[in-house]
């Protein structure tokens, strides 16, 4: 058996008292962020150095204690404040990886501050995480419903064949969504399926693989065709936003939702701003 991490993300139909309860807790993570960013500059100006997420979370009871302005704290599950914390300190490690050249990959900045309505809205849960049914169980806000059924995830659970670790909370086009971070084990074969044979790989534009066996068979994996079924997805909204009678709520809703020409239209720039791989 071999560990593998994955996610399992639903779309959650929490009640007005649970949406402004989810509001709540993702704006205390954003004002955590921005507390904590602002000791370590505080601290790095001063002392050259940062403050870890243990540290921030031993300052920061102390601050809450002591400050009559931060009595709302115990609103939120003090999860929220935790992960927060944790972010911070990792992106801060991220960046001295990268500045050190310890990091690869792709240009990290210094960590900013949080704009309300300009970044994205989410929070992490741990502790008590539970699915069954079409509901959610999540630290402080309780039972929550979902649009679809989490059996598949339940039932691994039930059998102990998987663990949550976390439960991260979104907020995209106006509707709620938790990803559950999952530790799932899966069984691996005992062997190779041919042992003693081999295989050349090649990955190219045109077709996403090419390989060759070691008796000359030529077999080609055609690539996907990610602008086509944009610009399929692009018309359908199109068509579907024009129907509704202009300045309607459903007009609004189709302009807003997921499925929209504004979303169709920013996966089809996204193939062209894609960066190409490597062979």
């Amino acid at each position: 058996m071999a560990v593998v991490t994955l996610a399992y993300r639903f779309a959650l139909d929490p009640s007005p008292a649970q949406e402004r309860a989810l509001r709540s807790h993702a704006g205390a993570a954003r004002f955590a962020w921005i507390w904590a960013l602002a000791m370590c500059s505080r601290r790095y100006a001063a002392e050259r150095k940062w403050y870890s997420a243990a540290e921030l979370h031993k300052l920061w009871n102390a601050e809450k204690k002591a400050d009559p302005g931060l009595s709302w704290w115990a609103e939120n599950s003090k999860c929220a404040y935790q992960e927060a914390f944790r972010n911070l300190d990792r992106a801060l490690r991220d960046f001295t990886r990268f500045r050190k050249g310890e990091r690869k990959g792709k240009r990290l900045g210094f960590p900013r501050f949080k704009k309300r309505g300009r970044c994205k809205v989410s929070f992490r849960l741990t502790g008590t995480l539970r699915c069954a049914g079409t509901t959610v169980t999540l630290p402080r806000l309780g039972v929550i419903a979902t649009f679809e059924p989490t059996a598949k995830l339940a039932s691994r659970l039930e059998d102990g064949s998987a663990r949550i670790l976390s439960a991260t909370v979104t907020r995209t086009a106006q509707r709620w969504f938790v990803s559950f971070t999952v530790e799932e084990d899966r069984p691996v074969p005992a062997r190779h399926a041919r042992p003693g044979s081999a295989i050349g790989i090649d990955l190219g534009v045109k077709a996403l693989l090419t390989a060759v066996d070691e008796q000359g068979n030529v077999i080609t994996i055609p690539g996907p065709r990610p602008l086509r079924a944009g610009l399929r997805r692009l018309r359908r909204a199109s068509r579907a936003h024009s129907r509704k009678q202009p300045g309607s709520a459903r007009r609004l809703d189709a302009r807003t939702s997921a499925g929209t020409p504004t979303a169709a239209a920013s996966s089809i720039t996204s193939v062209f701003h894609r960066p190409a791989s490597g062979r």
